[in-house]
């Protein structure tokens, strides 16, 4: 079957081949990524969300030559690791879009199992610093190329959910991974932390080599035109949807009418005042979330241990709870599933940063400025399951989708990895506002913002649930295809 369409627009012609590829991909009745590839990916995010809560836990024991760190510098340890994330994400985010997603991820994982390993054998404070600004930088670009590599392969229908099987292995991570490290971190106080860091880093050393049998992604070919690799990547991906969807034929490709357009400088994308306006949204948004959500994930112990001056019997009770409520970010991933194809995510979103973030905050600093650990442990859940549980997969679908091919991992870094300056800033400034206008206060400051921002997006988003990303993003004038 051929597609014929006679169209310019600013100097874009309709793409014949390219249109018809990714109508192949479209139409599969499943995903046609072999199952390591997609646990390769997964894993990232497990490492990814297990490194940033454990560090949370592990600070508290982290100790050279039987000194222990100060609440400042715990804070500027946790800090280095989130300002790591910014020249990882978009440094490693434009290599992504120049040379391919699959080298890209496969030097993020690289990163992050030195940085790992380098903070499990650190000897001194200044060398964990350094080593958290590297683990950072991997975790920066891995958090990006993942969710980039994924949209870019898998069917319109259902991308939602692809994602989102990404986030539940992620969210292991950060649900069931604290709820281990925080008994190991108090059955072996000396070295638990040197065990939690070597933990990621062989997960890591693992996924490198996974990653080396991905394919590059259909779209980034497409961009580039390398329509012989395309047509082996496609091939295989056919083949692996239907033996996995038990069917031994496909329905027609319906091609679409878009043309891609190849920036030299992923960069120039700000001068399209449509993509400039979602990318700012998007970013502000991403960056209070982050202002809101690190402190509680990575300070919240340190806060009770330092600002309310629990006493270390009940200091273990509140890490003990801290780790059991993070499994309810991991049924939380799971949950959204009920509504992430139904509803609007600038909604979605919205609703997890009031409901999850503010309300479920307010709870746990309620219980902790009381001494109630019960009432506490209820925020956590709160908290996690649809505040830190939604919103982070929810931020990263708008980040990626709505943007084009040829800058997408570059586009999306931005607003990701300069989000992250909100966490690190945010870790700095948290306990002297504490001391200055009181817990409840100064906790309830850092996450409205998020919410805001957050409302701003159901007006300038598109509904992307079940669109193509062409369409969302490179359509032309016309939908019209003849065949």
């Amino acid at each position: 079957m051929s597609y014929k369409l006679d169209i310019k627009m600013k100097g874009q012609q309709y793409d014949e081949k390219a249109a018809g590829y990714i109508a192949r991909v479209n139409r599969l009745p499943v995903s046609g990524l072999k199952m390591p590839i997609i646990i390769a990916l997964a894993f990232g995010y497990f490492i990814a969300l297990y490194d940033v809560i454990d560090v949370g836990l592990a600070l508290p024991y982290v100790s050279f030559n039987g000194i222990g760190l100060t609440g400042g510098q715990s804070s500027f340890i946790a800090s280095m690791g989130l300002f790591g994330y910014i020249p990882g994400a978009i440094g490693l985010s434009f290599l992504a879009d120049k040379i391919g997603r699959k080298p890209g991820l496969i030097i993020t994982a690289s990163i992050t199992a030195i940085g790992s390993l380098g903070n499990a054998f650190s000897i001194n404070y200044a060398m964990l610093v350094a080593f958290r600004f590297i683990t950072g930088m991997g975790i920066g670009g891995d958090l990006i190329l993942v969710i980039v590599y994924l949209v870019e392969m898998v069917p319109t229908k259902g991308r939602g959910h692809y994602v989102n099987m990404v986030y539940i292995v992620g969210w292991a991570g950060l649900g069931l991974g604290p709820f281990l490290a925080s008994e190991v971190v108090l059955l072996i106080p000396n070295i638990g932390w040197r065990i939690i860091f070597v933990i990621g880093g062989i997960l890591a050393v693992i996924i490198v080599i996974i990653r080396e049998t991905a394919p590059e992604t259909v779209r980034f070919l497409a961009v580039k035109k390398r329509y012989d690799e395309l047509e082996k990547v496609v091939s295989e991906m056919e083949k692996n949807a239907m033996r996995k969807a038990h069917v031994d034929k496909l329905p027609e490709p319906e091609p679409e009418n878009f043309a891609y357009t190849e920036r030299k400088n992923p960069f120039t994308v700000f001068k399209d005042k449509k993509y400039k306006k979602r990318i700012i949204a998007v970013f502000i948004t991403i960056f209070f979330f982050y202002w809101g959500e690190y402190p509680y994930l990575t300070l919240m112990t340190t806060y009770t241990k330092s600002i309310l001056l629990y006493p270390s019997t009940l200091e273990s009770s509140v890490i003990f709870y801290f780790g059991l409520a993070g499994i309810a970010t991991f049924l939380g991933s799971i949950g959204i599933r009920l509504v992430l194809e139904k509803v609007h995510r600038g909604k979605l979103v919205t609703i997890s940063n009031g409901i999850g973030m503010l309300l479920g905050i307010i709870i746990t600093v309620y219980g902790a400025v009381n001494r109630n650990i019960i009432i506490m442990f209820v925020g956590m859940i709160v908290t996690n399951f649809i505040g830190v549980g939604w919103s982070n997969q929810l931020n990263y679908l708008n980040g990626s989708e709505n943007v084009p091919s040829d800058v997408r991992a570059t586009a999306f870094s931005l607003q990701d990895g300069l989000g992250h300056l909100g966490a690190g800033i945010s870790l700095l400034l948290l306990f002297p506002l504490i001391l200055s206008v009181g817990s409840y206060t100064g906790w309830i400051i850092y996450q409205i913002p998020m919410v805001i921002a957050a409302a701003f997006l159901i007006f300038i988003l598109p509904n992307t649930i079940g669109k193509n990303l062409e369409t969302i993003n490179e359509a032309l004038d016309t939908n019209k295809i003849e065949s």
